[in-house]
């Protein structure tokens, strides 16, 4: 189980993901719609936690400032190792450092981040489909192309259990000095 923290998309492309999702089981493409506990929300995480005090995350990210939106642009899929598949976002300059100053608030309090979270390995990406077969890749892209090009805006954050999926709604989109 991790605990992930979380850019949420704007309602407009919040939604769009969830057809896609939906898209995708309509071919036999497991979506994060079905995935676990079921409770997965379109998402762009900019840290996973693999040890932490959700008591003491939640204090160190409060007294952050509040960050303006981040625009995302989405415009490709990508595949990590075990099948995870993925909408592709455009990196910025803002997004990268943004990420990488949030892992030292994390760090401070103790938090143990995930290797793939670790800054210069770090990709920011909205997952939506956790394990397809070599096989079935063709479909997915090919209903994923029907989609993009897809424009998001991050305006809210969250903590996310992955385990459970219990949320924690940030009071501000964090953005670490």
């Amino acid at each position: 189980m991790a605990l992930a923290v979380c850019m949420l998309l704007d309602p407009r492309a919040e939604a769009a993901v969830r057809r896609l999702w939906v898209r995708l089981e309509e071919r036999g493409i497991t979506s994060l719609a079905s995935h676990t506990h079921g409770r997965h929300v379109p998402h762009l995480s900019l840290a996973v936690l693999r040890r932490w005090d959700v008591d003491e995350v939640r204090a160190a990210l409060d007294g952050l400032p509040e960050g303006k939106p981040v625009d995302l642009h989405f415009d490709g899929i990508g595949t990590f190792r075990r099948g995870r598949c993925w909408l592709v976002s455009a990196v910025t300059a803002d997004l990268v450092t943004r990420q990488e100053r949030l892992v030292d608030v994390l760090r401070s309090c103790g938090s143990d981040l995930h290797r793939n979270y670790e800054p210069g390995s770090w990709i920011p990406h909205c997952t939506i489909a956790p394990r397809v077969q070599l096989a079935d890749l063709g479909v997915l892209a090919a209903t994923v192309y029907d989609v993009l090009p897809l424009r998001a805006r991050a305006e809210r954050a969250a903590l996310i259990d992955s385990g459970t999926g219990q949320r924690w709604l940030l009071p501000r989109l964090p953005c670490p000095r």
